[in-house]
């Protein structure tokens, strides 16, 4: 990403020059970094405690967490405990290595944070109960450098702090440490894991593909920010880069989760019996809710009517994300081995309570503005490296405004799909 300097300059270029054709090539200077730079530079959710960032916004990620919470507390139920027993013939002495958990995708939040302090509290019982002593955890915080960690360990200092003034300074407590690179790659030694968790985040790309950028293939995704309904070359070029994506992050996980150890995904997925096109079902009103489809299209088109864009800039924009199916996860799962699939579900939650929506009818201009905020949270990185942050910040005022203004909007309900996997290194 450009310098605060370099942005400076630009965002002051472009707004004293609304609508002159050299704005396109400030513009597309930053997009052509982008995509030769590489996704994982860009791409992370807002960070900061602002109201548009990723700890303000992730309510969606964090009910989908309570959901997958019994799964995942069963699961570490019926897991292998791990520890070293002396050869010496002393049946009273015991060494074990410490408990090694990893979050891959972590962000920033108190998402992250309160699974983490269950899986630690869930195991610690087990330790303590069935083999009588207190191991000593150790976590590991992963994302891609983007990410930011200064956030992540500020609010776990905090976590700590108030777990010590409540006179409970063990209860929960392990050492943390930041592992910045991406999950399609390795990240630690071999068989170094006893859990690995990646919590909504394993339907973000590696990439997009290239020839999605392509405008010569028949893949070039013209008008259309996402995948949602797209023709069918665009669809399968991002179901050939998910495939891949996901076999990569297997292979890794395979190498360094020990054996015994579990692997817990939750991740953005699809309905069993629909094709790739249709990323959110048969839900029409999801389809048109959901903030990557209509709304978001609308307002790149409004930049380009406004003519502050082209049409290239905006075709060129297109969301990493790929919502897999469960027959997808599976066999992914098979081909890469070396894992035994102890439960896979697919379960939909809701975007908000009734008693939100009733509020936001009330009062679409809140509603606009929290979609805006939830968009922001997860996207303005990689729309700022696209457009700049002048046009980004005109970008999310033309979403929040259509949102706000599409009354028919309010009375819809959005549903999002997640896929759970408790899969066991064998």
């Amino acid at each position: 990403m450009e310098s605060s300097s370099s942005s400076a300059v630009t965002t002051r270029s472009i707004s004293s020059a609304s609508g002159e054709n050299n704005n396109y090539m400030v513009m597309k200077e930053y997009w052509q970094t982008w995509q030769a730079g590489g996704l994982h530079k860009v791409l992370c959710m807002e960070g900061g405690d602002e109201d548009s960032s990723y700890a303000k916004n992730s309510q969606a990620s964090a009910s989908a967490i309570t959901l997958c919470k019994p799964l995942l507390l069963t699961a570490i139920q019926s897991m292998k405990l791990f520890f070293i027993e002396t050869n010496e013939g002393d049946s009273d002495t015991a060494y074990y290595d410490s408990i090694r958990i990893a979050d891959l995708g972590c962000a920033t939040g108190y998402n992250t944070l309160a699974t983490i302090d269950m899986i630690v509290g869930s195991l610690r019982k087990r330790y303590l109960n069935e083999c009588g002593f207190d191991p000593e955890f150790e976590v590991f915080f992963s994302d891609l450098p983007s990410n930011d960690f200064n956030s992540l360990f500020r609010s776990l200092t905090a976590m700590f702090d108030s777990v010590s003034d409540n006179n409970n300074k063990t209860l929960n407590k392990y050492y943390a440490a930041g592992v910045p690179g991406s999950f399609y790659h390795r990240l630690f030694p071999k068989s170094k894991l006893h859990i690995a968790v990646s919590l909504s985040a394993l339907h973000w790309l590696s990439e997009i593909p290239k020839v999605v950028l392509d405008k010569t293939s028949p893949a070039w995704n013209k008008g259309r920010a996402w995948i949602e309904g797209a023709n069918k070359e665009v669809v399968e070029a991002y179901a050939k880069q998910s495939e891949k994506d996901l076999q990569d992050f297997l292979v890794c996980r395979k190498e360094e989760i020990a054996k015994g150890g579990m692997l817990f995904i939750l991740m953005a997925g699809r309905p069993e019996s629909q094709p790739p096109e249709n990323q959110l079902g048969d839900d029409a009103d999801s389809r048109a809710k959901h903030p990557f489809t209509t709304s978001m299209d609308q307002a790149w088109q409004d930049l380009l009517d406004e003519d502050l864009i082209d049409e290239e800039t905006r075709d060129m924009f297109n969301i990493p994300a790929y919502m897999r199916s469960k027959e997808e996860v599976e066999n992914a799962i098979n081909k890469c081995g070396g894992f035994e699939i102890k439960r896979m579900e697919y379960k939909r939650i809701v975007e908000h309570s009734e008693e939100k929506q009733q509020e936001w009818i009330m009062d679409p201009v809140s509603y606009g503005r929290a979609k805006a905020n939830l968009v922001r949270a997860t996207l303005r990185p990689i729309i700022e490296a696209h457009i700049g942050p002048y046009l980004c910040d005109q970008f999310f005022n033309r979403f929040q405004t259509r949102v706000s203004s599409d009354f028919n909007l309010l009375h819809k309900t959005c549903f999002y799909g997640v896929i759970i996997v408790c899969a066991i290194r064998i």
